[in-house]
């Protein structure tokens, strides 16, 4: 039987137990928001929950593995228990396995980070949406990119986004489509779906290159999952503003 809904918010990170994702996980948690971090491995899940609970925040552990779908099936299942519903979904769970040029990009690389960063991310989103219907206000941040922006990536002036991201820099364009057809078929309800670019930040994945602190990192999305009532729904931001498609 699931929980009873109560006041309490609730807010599922995946891939929390670090970098932008732990941060996300933070910055919520200040806020008085109950947080599960998702993460595949349950020592650094554990480790992370401890770090956070010590700073007074209400954290929990979730095991889920984006790319396995009985690990998100039983995710489901453990917060329709405990909870009955969920009000903030952050897919901030990705990968970067290429750098090559596009021309030698391996495909087994793109199949890969597709599967984590788009497949992944739809499945999840797919699989909590009824627990999110049952809140009063869900929000659904996809953690998108710049390399996403094909605005950005097509502007010959450009010379911050380099042409060696085609596996990663395709995925979360495709995201982003994923984000306005999520926010347009369900635009009549609470519920709002947007997608944030943390910019670059030195974490694991930058192989910590970046100009900017990860709690600026993390701005956008926390921002994005907590709007208002008449905050926007298939928008696409950063920590400064609205991002090009």
């Amino acid at each position: 039987m699931a929980a009873t809904h109560s006041a309490e918010q609730v807010a599922l990170i995946t891939g929390a137990n670090k970098g932008i994702g732990f941060e996300i996980a933070r910055q919520l948690g200040k806020q008085g928001i109950t947080v599960l971090v998702g993460a595949r491995d349950s020592h650094r899940g554990r480790k992370a929950v401890e770090t956070l609970q010590g700073e007074g925040i209400r954290a929990q552990e979730l095991i889920l593995d984006v790319t396995n779908q009985r690990t998100i099936d039983a995710a489901v299942a453990e917060v329709d228990r405990k909870f009955g519903k969920l009000d903030i979904l952050v897919n901030n769970a990705g990968i970067l396995v290429e750098t090559a040029p596009p021309s030698e990009c391996q495909i087994e690389n793109l199949r890969k980070t597709f599967e984590t960063n788009l497949f992944g991310l739809f499945a999840v989103t797919k699989a909590f949406l009824p627990l999110i219907r049952k809140a009063a206000a869900g929000r659904i941040v996809n953690v998108s990119s710049a390399l996403g922006s094909l605005t950005s990536v097509a502007d010959p002036q450009q010379t911050r986004l380099k042409n060696r991201y085609l596996a990663y820099g395709a995925s979360k364009a495709a995201v982003n489509s994923l984000t306005i057809a999520f926010a347009r078929e369900i635009r009549n309800t609470s519920i709002k779906v947007n997608a944030a670019a943390p910019g670059l930040t030195p974490t694991a994945m930058s192989n910590f290159a970046g100009h900017q602190t990860v709690e600026q990192g993390a701005v956008a999305a926390v921002r994005l999952a907590t709007l208002p009532p008449d905050g926007p729904t298939g928008s696409f931001v950063d920590g400064n503003g609205t991002v090009p498609w």
